[in-house]
């Protein structure tokens, strides 16, 4: 194996480099990690640690289902000077085991960055050594027990310039648990050990990183051959180009934290009013029990109870983008008898079964094939795993702002059928469709 050429640090706050980022990267951190109704007798609650989890490599090995490395290559354009400074991340986890033995125990999660500076430049891989103490703890009074496991990880490093007129490097970075752990433990146990929510901030000096969602065409062949594993670097901040997320979520170049947010719910994929909304409805037995599960659920629950209504309103939704109207479009007025503009039912002028768009000079309607090929932006995330698959057509849809939209079922999904009864569909635009032809 590659020696251990030097120690990360491990730091307390992110450097200044980093900043721009964080608050996108906490949301990655502490995702999934409590969800409502934020107590530990809650059944939701008693499989937790879904994403970004790296465990010691022999538990990985034996079949746990979940990694013990991670892999980010990203592309960046600059001179022979230009060097990264890179920041692992993760929650270690801190089990607490109450004074009554006939208590459960909670898992809470304390989190860890260790730093370190690199030059980008060619050269033999570079191997880097963190970690984080274990600990045992007495809670003040004798409350509880706390066990932190240590924690054992390796960083490497590798760069390759790329040949041609365009200063271009491939900066590879892997992430390993190599923490010494048997692997015959259950998932609980095991996650004592393991990495949780890893993910790196990537910052560079003297050059650029270049998006890997939407790369200029003089870099594409550069992008085309990056190999991400259990991961997925996008570029963050308020459009510029260096510093880079790679989070074991996907998510888009430039995401960003609502300002009408309050802070964390521990659940990106509710709504925060809902869940804020919800929060308020508990009982008090609810909220005490909420409270005495973790911290973090304190502090929600009292947020939740003393938010302003003003700040509440905020939450019910915000205008981030304004279309001009067309100004050749007619005013809709209505008539006696007129049909809703709102209700396609209504509208004799529409039928999504019957109606049909021009695909590269091909009609394409009702059981037209066709082959997807999803944009990187404006479509589903995860629809990038749809890319290269045979489609049939549904119906041809046209919104009320003058865009077609075109539903579409996988005829080699089971659910397929169930689907077409419910009227649930897939949905594209015809731009990210190829007709099947011949």
């Amino acid at each position: 194996m590659t020696p251990v050429a030097s120690a990360m640090d491990l730091v307390s706050t992110p450097s200044p480099e980093f900043t721009a980022g964080l608050a996108v990267a906490d949301a990655v951190l502490f995702e999934g990690y409590l969800l409502y109704p934020y107590r530990a007798s809650a059944q939701k609650n008693q499989l937790r640690w879904q994403f970004g989890v790296l465990n010691p490599r022999a538990a990985s090995e034996a079949g746990t289902g979940e990694p013990w490395a991670s892999q980010t290559e990203c592309v960046i354009e600059g001179g022979n000077a230009a060097e990264v400074r890179i920041a692992v991340r993760f929650l270690q986890v801190e089990r607490r085991i109450p004074a009554d033995p006939g208590e459960a125990h909670w898992d809470e999660g304390v989190v860890r960055t260790a730093e370190v500076r690199v030059p980008v430049a060619e050269g033999p891989e570079r191997v880097l050594r963190f970690g984080a103490p274990g600990d045992v703890t007495e809670d003040p009074g004798g409350g509880a027990t706390r066990l932190r496991a240590e924690l054992t990880g390796l960083l490497r490093v590798t760069a390759v310039r790329f040949g041609g007129p365009y200063p271009l490097w491939r900066l590879r970075l892997r992430v390993e648990n190599v923490t010494d752990h048997a692997a015959a433990d259950p998932r609980d146990e095991v996650l004592r050990h393991s990495l949780v929510a890893a993910h790196t901030l990537i910052a560079v000096r003297g050059g650029a990183f270049v998006s890997l969602l939407e790369p200029p065409e003089w870099a594409a062949a550069a992008v085309a051959g990056c190999q991400n594993q259990h991961t997925w670097p996008v570029l963050v901040g308020e459009g510029e180009r260096d510093l880079v997320l790679s989070s074991p979520i996907i998510l888009y170049d430039h995401p960003a934290i609502a300002p009408e947010s309050m802070g964390q719910t521990f659940d990106g994929t509710e709504i925060d009013e809902i869940l804020t909304l919800r929060t308020m409805t508990l009982t008090e037995e609810e909220k005490r029990a909420a409270r005495a599960t973790d911290p973090r659920a304190a502090a929600l629950i009292e947020r939740a109870d003393s938010v302003p209504g003003e700040v509440l309103e905020r939450l019910h939704g915000a205008i981030r983008q304004v279309r001009h109207a067309d100004p050749g479009w007619p005013a809709w007025e209505p008539g006696p008898g007129a049909p809703p503009w709102w209700d396609p039912g209504a509208d004799s002028s529409v039928s999504p079964e019957h109606d049909r768009v021009t695909i590269g000079g091909v009609e394409v309607g009702r059981g037209s094939e066709v082959v997807l090929r999803p944009g990187l932006r404006g479509t589903d995330a995860q629809d990038m795993f749809l890319t290269g698959r045979t489609a049939i057509v549904e119906a041809v849809l046209f919104d009320v702002d003058g865009g077609t939209h075109v539903a579409v079922t996988l005829p080699d999904d089971p659910m397929a059928e169930l689907q077409r009864g419910a009227g649930r569909f897939l949905y594209f635009s015809p731009a990210e469709l190829e007709p099947v032809t011949g």
